[in-house]
């Protein structure tokens, strides 16, 4: 069984982000494990001095141990003025320490997100992709862009593009995590 962990950057409950998440769930092909992590929104800031100096808070124990029992990390974001929500960057930030040895170190990441802007959206995307990147995570090129306006009644599962778009980054994800 592949574990394919997902970290929504939208702690709103309706988002279409988390909606977006929701399809990758649905989508998951038979062998493989796909789940969203719950309270992201829960971590406290990183800061180094939490790091250096432990016990960490229970919440980063429990973060990082769950990006490090998974095969691969999904990151979904939204675009907040162009770059994803300080919620998914500060889990980056937290996966990716200690730095070199964090939980996220050579694991395989996808980003996928949804916006309203056409060019935000995207540009969300490359951006935490490159956080993840210099965070550790090898980060593959498969990626879906869902623009909201554009979706049927706001719901990405109603648009077989995007659906179709979600299995082939899975499917990538977990050949990049099968190695």
């Amino acid at each position: 069984m592949t574990n394919v962990l997902v970290l929504v950057g939208s702690v709103r409950t309706g988002s279409v982000n988390r909606k977006l998440a929701q399809v990758a769930v649905e989508a998951a092909p038979e062998g493989v494990s796909v789940d969203i992590y719950p309270g992201l929104e829960l971590l406290p800031h990183f800061n180094q001095d939490l790091e250096d100096n432990p016990p960490l808070p229970d919440e980063v124990v429990r973060f990082k141990d769950a990006v490090s029992g998974a095969d691969a990390v999904l990151l979904v974001t939204p675009a907040y003025n162009g770059a994803p929500s300080a919620v998914l960057k500060n889990g980056i930030d937290w996966a990716s320490r200690p730095y070199g040895d964090g939980p996220i170190t050579n694991k395989p990441v996808a980003v996928i997100g949804a916006a309203y802007n056409p060019k935000g959206g995207p540009q969300s995307i490359g951006f935490a992709g490159a956080a993840a990147s210099v965070a550790g995570g090898s980060v593959i090129e498969e990626t879906v862009f869902a623009s909201i306006g554009a979706l049927p009644d706001g719901e990405p599962s109603g648009d077989p593009q995007i659906v179709e778009g979600v299995k082939a980054v899975l499917a990538a994800l977990v050949g990049a995590a099968k190695g």
